[in-house]
């Protein structure tokens, strides 16, 4: 247990969420060096943990790692944003100056690693309750300094769960069916409820459409075949036991683009 220099029962308390070990420490001895905050034991090694501790201790701040293996720092927020009292949640992050403008943005606190004390006892004062409209914020495109739409690295999808974001790199496939988009992901499907061509605009080279109903991620595509009945499908790397049928218009721009993968 790291030692407190906050002793009183008003002292806040804080949940330290982060998949590196030195990382914990050194956030808990930062932490130990502020009057008014308490560090919770044990600390989070990752989302799921992150979440048990949050229902079983109740902390009043979670200091949340954005980069973790599983559930990461942005969709553990998405979760707790349901609760009927979430803790107040501060980012720590070695993301890019743009992503850094999206939080000041959101009004939901950030950390840039490696931490500093005067930063965090800021941060610490100043954190915020994550609501829906401040994950929204994470989730929309952001502009650079010339104004351009920069692509979002998470899909948001209201789902029964709740709020789900999807990190980007986990994606297979976009699929339209009537006024709804599936999107298929590693971990399942949700739905959306947006264009295919806004998403086709927003994420240019990441995505090829096979069909008019169809957007697959550039990165998954593993190996196009003909079937004895003449059509085309394609494989996908994650999507094993399935493949997705490409409209003959789009087979020739599809070889093309494959003989470059």
């Amino acid at each position: 247990m790291f030692e407190t220099h906050a002793g009183s029962l008003s002292a806040m308390n804080v949940l330290i969420v982060d998949d590196e070990p030195l990382a914990r420490e050194r956030l808990a001895r930062l932490v130990g060096q502020i009057n008014g905050y308490r560090v919770l034991e044990p600390m989070a090694t990752n989302g799921e943990e992150a979440l048990g501790l949050v229902e079983r201790l109740k902390p009043d701040i979670v200091l949340l790692d954005i980069r973790m293996p599983g559930l990461d720092g942005l969709q553990v927020a998405a979760r707790l944003c349901e609760l009927d009292a979430p803790p107040a949640v501060i980012f720590c992050t070695a993301h890019d100056e743009f992503a850094l403008e999206a939080f000041q943005v959101s009004a939901v606190g950030y950390l840039v690693k490696p931490v500093r004390l005067e930063q965090l006892s800021e941060a610490l004062k100043k954190a915020e309750r994550p609501n829906r409209v401040q994950l929204a914020t994470l989730t929309k495109p952001l502009e650079d300094d010339a104004g351009h739409a920069q692509a979002r690295s998470h899909i948001s999808a209201r789902t029964r769960k709740g709020i789900e974001l999807i990190p980007l790199e986990q994606v297979l496939y976009f699929m339209a069916d009537h006024k709804y988009v599936t999107l298929r992901h590693e971990g399942g499907e949700v739905l959306l409820d947006e264009p295919l061509k806004s998403l086709e605009d927003e994420f240019g080279d990441q995505l090829v459409r096979i069909h008019r109903n169809a957007l697959v991620m550039r990165e998954r595509i593993e190996r196009l075949h003909r079937t004895p009945l003449g059509h085309f499908q394609l494989h996908l790397r994650g999507l094993e036991e399935d493949s997705l049928t490409v409209s003959r218009r789009h087979v020739a721009g599809l070889r093309k683009l494959m003989q470059h993968l």
